[in-house]
């Protein structure tokens, strides 16, 4: 069985990352961190860059745990990527990182947590960001 981790370089992203690692870790599974984002020639605060691929490959890598890290910026968005993991993988869990946002701000921005939500088949575990 596998752990997903859905992690962006933000704050809700490391909370999921160290949420992932221990649950992995007390379940005895395979652990995949997935950073997705569709490319395209703007700057995407959701990518993570080298310096933060490389850390969290080392924290994986250091963990104890059977871990990969997997990038993909290929014109999905990041549900149809997580769609596609889960239907890939047995997964037995996806963790995904929230942060708050006003009621506002949900209505104008919508949300990529509440897409998540309504369209991944399998169990999914959020987590809040201190």
């Amino acid at each position: 069985m596998t752990i997903l981790v859905a992690y962006v370089p933000r704050p809700e992203g490391q909370t999921a990352l160290e949420k992932g690692i221990e649950i992995a870790k007390e379940r005895n599974e395979t652990l995949i961190v997935v950073n997705a984002t569709p490319g395209g020639s703007g700057e995407d605060p959701s990518r993570a860059d080298a310096q933060d691929v490389e850390r969290v490959e080392q924290l994986l890598s250091v963990s104890g745990i059977n871990a990969e890290f997997k990038q993909f910026v290929r014109g999905k968005n990041a549900v149809e990527e997580l769609e596609e993991m889960v239907a890939t993988y047995q997964v037995s869990l996806l963790v995904i990182g929230l942060r708050k946002r006003s009621a506002v701000g949900k209505l104008i921005m919508g949300s990529m947590a509440q897409e998540i939500l309504m369209n991944i088949p399998c169990p999914i575990l959020t987590v809040k960001a201190d």
